[in-house]
């Protein structure tokens, strides 16, 4: 009877040990499975926010970590819808536009200045192209050479639209936001100052009213750099003007050295204290444009 006791407990366990057997292996299968939906969920996720980036910011919402982000990552979102709403646009003026010759060699001018700044300054060409064709619309509104203030771009940046100054200037043309909170109000405030095209904008605005006020182009590069109450630009303005006679040469189709011996770049942050000062003073004298 006893031995009968044994037997039945042993099958029953054996039993027992197969069907944990067969929960454990239910489980592990589950498992697998919702690791790979999980998977497959992460990647349609991604994939959505691709094609439709606005998701993006509902998602971070949901993230712990979403008060750590930084001023310059939303202003760095906010450039990069306006730099897509702005090529949107350009694109629609394109075609708009009629195909006329004086159309056709501005075209071509600037595919040649296109190429040698994504060359000459190591940035890449479609964004070469975006802050030319940005630059030269800015330009145009202003009636301003877009040559310029290209120049000045390249000087003051070396075409990084995140640059920032330790004295506040900021963006590709080095605004100083502070100092000019009003011109962005269009752009949604001074926080858009690393949006590239308004920095642009605004920069190419700047530039033109200090040259009216100036008298000369000269005059008004010393003051944009912040040194009309000083004797000196620290050499600014020579290269600027550098700048902009080798653009002058690549536009008209010449071929121009990418490289150039560098020559030390002008202290130009002791000067944008002054310029806060300077441009924030009454203007005291306007040159009207020539007929």
């Amino acid at each position: 009877m006893n031995t009968r006791h044994k037997v039945a407990a042993l099958v029953s366990a054996d039993k027992w040990m197969q069907q944990l057997g067969s929960i454990s292996s239910s489980l592990a299968s589950k498992a697998h499975n919702a690791l790979t939906l999980l998977g497959l969920a992460s990647i349609a996720a991604m994939t959505l926010m691709f094609f439709r980036p606005e998701l993006t910011d509902r998602i971070k919402v949901l993230s712990p970590f979403w008060d750590e982000y930084s001023y310059e990552s939303q202003s760095r979102e906010l450039g990069y819808v306006d730099v897509a709403q702005f090529q949107n646009n350009a694109a629609d003026a394109a075609l708009s536009a009629s195909d006329s010759p004086a159309n056709s060699a501005s075209a071509k001018e600037q595919v040649y200045v296109i190429n040698w700044i994504a060359k000459r300054y190591r940035i890449a060409q479609s964004a070469s192209k975006m802050l030319v064709e940005t630059a030269y619309s800015s330009a145009h509104e202003v009636k301003l050479d877009p040559l310029l203030v290209l120049s000045v771009m390249a000087i003051e940046s070396r075409f990084n639209p995140f640059a920032e100054s330790s004295v506040g200037a900021q963006g590709l043309m080095q605004v100083m936001a502070k100092v000019h909170q009003t011109k962005f109000y269009d752009h949604g405030g001074s926080k858009s100052v690393l949006n590239p095209v308004a920095n642009i904008q605004v920069g190419a605005q700047i530039l033109k009213d200090l040259i009216r006020r100036s008298g000369s182009v000269e005059a008004g590069l010393k003051l944009y750099v912040g040194a009309g109450n000083l004797e000196s630009d620290g050499g600014y303005a020579a290269k600027v003007l550098a700048e902009y006679s080798r653009l002058q040469a690549v536009a008209s189709g010449k071929r121009v050295p990418t490289f150039t011996p560098q020559a030390p770049a002008p202290e130009t942050d002791g000067l944008r204290e002054a310029k806060a000062l300077e441009e924030s003073a009454p203007i005291r004298m306007h040159v009207d444009e020539p007929a």
